[in-house]
C-alpha cells in the first residue's frame, strides 16, 4: 500500500460518510484527519482510521504544499478542488 500524504484525495470506505471524497489534512499514527470543506471543515476535520479509507492516486499539489508548510487553507479552496476531482472521476 502506498503511503498516505497530506493533500491526497481519499474515499471513505466505512461509516455514514461512505463513498464520499475527502482530502487528508493531517496524519497521526493509524489515524488521518480528513476535510471536505463543507460538512467537515478544515477547522474541525474528521478523525478516521487509515484502514477505513481508500486512497486515490490524486494528490492536490497546491493543498499539499500549503499543508506541508502550515499555510492557511480555506474551506472554499478544498471544496473547489474536490469538485474538480469529482467531475474528472464521474464525467456526465
Amino acid at each position: 500500500m502506498r503511503e498516505l500524504v497530506c493533500g491526497q484525495v481519499v474515499k471513505s470506505k466505512a461509516g455514514r460518510d461512505k463513498g464520499k471524497l475527502f482530502v487528508i489534512v493531517e496524519k497521526a499514527d493509524a489515524y488521518v484527519y480528513l476535510a471536505d470543506g463543507q460538512s467537515r471543515r478544515i477547522e474541525n476535520p474528521k478523525k478516521k482510521k487509515s484502514k477505513h479509507i481508500q486512497p486515490t492516486n490524486t494528490v492536490i499539489d497546491t493543498l499539499k504544499s500549503k499543508l506541508d508548510y502550515s499555510d492557511k487553507v480555506s474551506n472554499t479552496e478544498i471544496r473547489k478542488k474536490l469538485a474538480v476531482v469529482q467531475e474528472e472521476n464521474n464525467p456526465s
